[in-house]
């Protein structure tokens, strides 16, 4: 089948989302498909290529930051990718995919309903109506009217976690399925699991409040005594209080920040750590979770949203509350001081991660795009 993707971060830009993007539209072509992604542009990224057989346009919304897109540059990736979908003439989809309600969803209502096709959408977290407050809360005031026919009129919903459809069902009255974010397994995961002295901890992702990562940076002050290393994967707007309070708690010698890098650059660095440490406020299912559970790393999360679903205690790692600062020096503690209980984590997330694979994933959703199909041709 043909299927339209869209979605306004695309790899190498972007957070978890467009990553989960870029590996399921690769599987999917691999189970031969025909896919084009349509995207926003950003700096001197090809306008159009081909990449692992899928077709990638990218549309110019003003975008200015690689781990960023703020309300006015998603209202006009919105607006670009509308145009573009009402004018396409060289490429018919069966079927549309959108990821993320908005910006994704008003993307292509137009064109869908124009058209005729059915379109899916999938729902991450930020995209749903209270679960970032502090991230979309403002802007969801004003929106929120508006998205009641995006989630009705889709063909399929897809949450990717029983957390964020549990929270979704809680502002829209639609079916909702639940498909996990997934991992290229083959390609991420790590066969040869070494310990490391000291312990490597690492963190990946936007340095935004959702991520809570000043809670991070307390617990690792309380065993500073201790031998360990941390790396903090990412960028953002937080960037500047953590990097003072890193030296405010005299660990500059001990946690670096790289700034943004590539999804290959972070499973890089995962395959050299022995931890991830991910206190988030909330999360709908962190695709830096999967991947460190395929590097063969402990985990070591916030007990928020989507992350007790990937984490089983005492069995590939643990979860706390958010704030829980005495709590995660304790374990850290523990986890510093016990090479091979940290060992045994690793090994249990590396082999828990393999329901992850994104050719399973890919053959879930090709199954739903079949049945939405099916069920149009017997209407």
């Amino acid at each position: 089948m043909n299927i339209l993707t869209v979605i306004h971060e695309f790899p190498p830009i972007g957070g978890g989302g467009g990553q989960i993007a870029r590996d399921l539209a690769i599987a999917l072509a691999k189970r031969g498909h025909q896919l084009r992604v349509v995207s926003a542009a950003f700096e001197d990224l090809p306008e159009r290529e081909m990449q692992d057989g899928i077709e990638i346009v990218r549309l110019k919304s003003y975008r200015t930051q690689a781990y960023r897109a703020g309300f006015p540059t998603m209202a006009a990736f919105i607006l670009a990718a509308n145009r573009y979908c009402l004018r396409m003439r060289d490429f018919t989809p069966d079927i549309v995919h959108a990821h993320f309600a908005v910006p994704g969803g008003p993307a292509v209502f137009p064109y869908a309903q124009w058209r005729k096709i059915p379109y899916v959408l999938t729902v991450h977290l930020g995209d749903i109506p209270g679960a970032s407050p502090e991230k979309t809360g403002k802007w969801f005031r004003f929106v929120y009217p508006f998205t009641h026919s995006i989630w009705e009129k889709a063909s399929r919903v897809v949450a990717v976690s029983e957390f964020s459809r549990s929270l979704a069902l809680k502002s829209y009255q639609v079916p909702i399925d639940v498909i996990p974010n997934g991992i290229d397994y083959d390609a991420i995961h790590n066969r040869t699991l070494e310990p490391h002295s000291p312990l490597k901890i690492a963190f990946a992702g936007r340095f935004v409040p959702q991520k809570n990562l000043p809670v991070l940076v307390e617990a690792l002050a309380e065993v500073k005594e201790l031998d360990w290393r941390c790396q903090l994967l990412g960028d953002g707007q937080d960037r500047p209080q953590i990097e003072a309070l890193i030296h405010q708690k005299e660990l500059q010698n001990k946690i670096s920040i790289t700034g943004w890098v590539k999804p290959q650059q972070v499973v890089e660095a995962f395959h050299q750590s022995d931890l991830l440490f991910l206190p988030s406020l909330t999360e709908g299912l962190p695709i830096v979770g999967i991947q460190a559970m395929a590097s063969g790393l402990a985990l070591l999360l916030s007990d928020a949203g989507g992350n007790r679903e990937i984490v089983v205690e005492n069995k590939n790692g643990y979860a706390r509350s958010p704030h829980d600062v005495q709590g995660y020096a304790a374990l850290l503690r523990e986890l510093i001081n016990d090479p091979e209980l940290v060992m045994t984590l690793r090994r249990n997330s590396l082999e828990m991660a393999k329901q992850y694979d994104i050719a399973l994933i890919a053959a879930q959703y090709e199954a739903v795009f079949n049945e939405v199909l099916n069920s149009r041709k017997k209407s």
